[in-house]
């Protein structure tokens, strides 16, 4: 798309690992929010995330790059 410019950060709990939220900022990032409204509404975590199947090369990539950032963060602590 030629815009190098945003991100996404996923909030989870360092407990259970259940997405409390997330930002999303840049092109595109309302057709990527209906992911991570899902996994909120039915609890799930990071890891659902992370594991979920994230097709290459597309924008949802990202999604799933967040949510492994948040495992790799959880294990720094």
């Amino acid at each position: 798309m030629g815009f190098t410019d945003g991100f996404v950060k996923i909030l989870a709990d360092k407990t259970t690992d259940r997405v409390l939220g997330v930002h999303i900022v840049g092109p595109r990032a309302s057709d990527m929010i209906a992911e991570a409204v899902i996994a909120m509404e039915f609890g799930g975590s990071a890891e659902d995330i992370a594991r979920s199947f994230h097709a290459h090369p597309t924008l949802s990539e990202v999604m799933r790059e967040a949510a492994l950032a948040v495992d790799n963060l959880s294990r720094q602590m």
